[in-house]
């Protein structure tokens, strides 16, 4: 379950409550990649994005969904585990996940890792592949430019490639 959150996370730059919020009728596999929808967000803007098969994100995925138990009445994505099963209790909270890898990756201050750190790291890691604030901003559903650049942290690597150009 972290690992599907994590990966859905990031890639749509989404809020913790998105995450919990979503169902399996918002993910569509399409062979090659997987389209999600978020319908109900913040900032009434519905938003897509697209999860490829980089690192076997999607095999993770396909993966998750085969654990689902059959006689689950709720289309909610996000299930509890327990004792390695899946039980058909709906995930409450998703805000942990973030702490939860920082801990995995002996990070320090592992408290500081909140469920905000999905949607950072999603414009962080696209400002540093060089994609314009409009598109970071528009992939989010941020309306103000304002605000999609504070989201952007300075990272070394961002800092690197400025340095040698």
């Amino acid at each position: 379950m972290v690992k599907v959150g994590l990966i859905l996370g990031i890639a749509g730059a989404c809020r913790t409550d998105e995450l919990v919020n979503l169902t399996v009728d918002d993910t569509e596999d399409v062979g090659s990649s997987l389209i999600v929808k978020i319908p109900n967000t913040k900032t009434k803007i519905s938003r897509i994005f697209v999860v490829t098969d980089v690192g076997n994100m999607l095999e993770l995925f396909r993966k998750y969904l085969s654990l689902r138990p059959p006689h689950v009445k709720h289309k909610r994505l996000f299930l509890y585990y327990k004792a390695g099963k899946c039980s058909s209790q709906p995930i409450g909270k998703m805000g942990k996940i973030p702490s939860v890898v920082a801990s995995y990756l002996k990070l320090p201050d592992v408290a500081c890792y909140t469920g905000h750190c999905l949607r950072r790291s999603s414009a962080t890691l696209l400002a540093d592949a060089g994609v314009d604030i409009t598109t970071i901003k528009r992939h989010a559903g941020w309306k103000s430019t304002t605000v999609a650049e504070g989201y952007v942290e300075n990272s070394i690597e961002n800092k690197t490639k400025i340095a040698n150009q």
